[in-house]
């Protein structure tokens, strides 16, 4: 290739790219520009603070600012009875650092987009999962997490734009103040909800013996001596569906909670035998270890705990190994009973089609 080739080559490429720069359009000023409000305020330039004074991020909006430029805002512009995207563009994003508590409803830590019927007396603000929208229209109202009523406070000053700002109240809660016009509206925020747990998958149970020392302040007085507990066992009852558990879900060799969730626990009310091992009276937890033709149980005082996990065995008090059996049909959910087999208690344990007999003597 020549030089004059080159050259023109060179001129082409630079001619091409000014055309390509000049129809570049970038975009002015939004009229409801984007903006930002963090809580707690500072945790927003964290990197200027000193360590001392630093602040973790608790809450992060993100949320278009229309202006109200001589309109009536809230009966006009934001019509009443409709819903409202708090803002302009894109729908107003929350973002919780932590577990938090709102009307109620305990919210896990993530994104949420945030919506409100607007009325004269109240707001109804709502909390919703579903992210990267614009505005209300066709929105997936399945989506919402939270749904609360809101009071309305008409303040004296008039405010230009659309301002989302927060209120400290104490270290576990704060107001997120939603404001524009002559109208103002509080969302209160606990950062300490309470731990409600909802239902478990594996039920927790207990079985006692004598049986009727579970309701002994029921029994007449002549039986009331005879009724004292001897034996409580409180464990967890996970289902087997359509699992092959023993040797599969349970694998030979590995030690086991004897449930589910939390060790199961067994209270001895007075000194024992058990499995043919002496045991002083006491609550104590109970592994096994499963295999084909027996299990062998570890009988500890290392509880509470959830599960053979990290197990202390200093804390081991008693073990020793029990035959294994088939049971007469299938058992869907993990059982334990007592049963009174002459001078002894059998603490029978049974799931799937396995299940073996512990002797207790007293």
């Amino acid at each position: 290739m020549n030089l004059r080739i080159a050259f023109t080559l060179v001129c082409l490429f630079a001619a091409s790219a000014f055309v390509q720069a000049q129809d570049l359009k970038f975009p002015g000023l939004d009229k409801s520009p984007l903006d930002a409000a963090t809580y707690p305020r500072t945790a927003a330039f964290n990197n200027y603070m000193s360590e001392d004074d630093k602040k973790d991020l608790q809450i992060r909006v993100l949320y278009s600012r229309p202006k109200k430029k001589d309109r009536v805002i809230f009966g006009e512009l934001v019509p009443y009875g409709a819903e409202w995207r708090l803002g302009a563009n894109e729908a107003t994003e929350v973002y919780f650092a932590q577990n938090v508590e709102i009307g109620g409803n305990m919210l896990n830590r993530g994104y949420y987009t945030m919506f409100a019927d607007v009325y004269p007396d109240n707001w109804v603000l709502k909390l919703s999962t579903e992210r990267f929208i614009a505005g209300t229209r066709n929105r997936d109202k399945s989506k919402d997490v939270v749904m609360l009523s809101l009071p309305v406070e008409n303040v004296a000053d008039s405010r230009e734009s659309f301002t989302i700002g927060f209120q400290k109240v104490d270290d576990d809660h704060c107001n997120m103040l939603l404001a524009w016009d002559q109208v103002q509206v509080a969302l209160p925020i606990s950062f300490n909800p309470a731990a409600m747990s909802g239902e478990d998958k594996s039920p927790m149970d207990l079985v006692q013996f004598p049986a009727n020392s579970r309701t002994r302040n029921f029994v007449d007085k002549a039986d009331f001596e005879a009724s004292a507990p001897k034996i409580r066992v409180v464990y967890s009852r996970p289902q087997k569906k359509d699992r092959e558990v023993f040797g599969k879900l349970l694998k030979y060799g590995e030690p086991w909670r004897v449930g589910a969730n939390e060790t199961t626990e067994i209270t001895l009310f007075q000194d024992s035998k058990v499995g043919g091992q002496e045991v002083k009276r006491g609550r104590y937890g109970m592994f096994a270890i499963p295999h084909a033709d027996k299990w062998e149980f570890v009988i500890h005082t290392n509880i509470p705990t959830w599960g053979p996990p990290n197990h202390d065995e200093s804390t081991n008090v008693a073990t020793f190994s029990v035959p294994t059996e088939k049971t007469p049909k299938t058992v869907e959910t993990m059982a334990i009973l007592l049963e009174e087999r002459g001078d002894k208690v059998h603490m029978i344990v049974a799931w799937d089609d396995t299940m073996v007999q512990v002797p207790i003597e007293f």
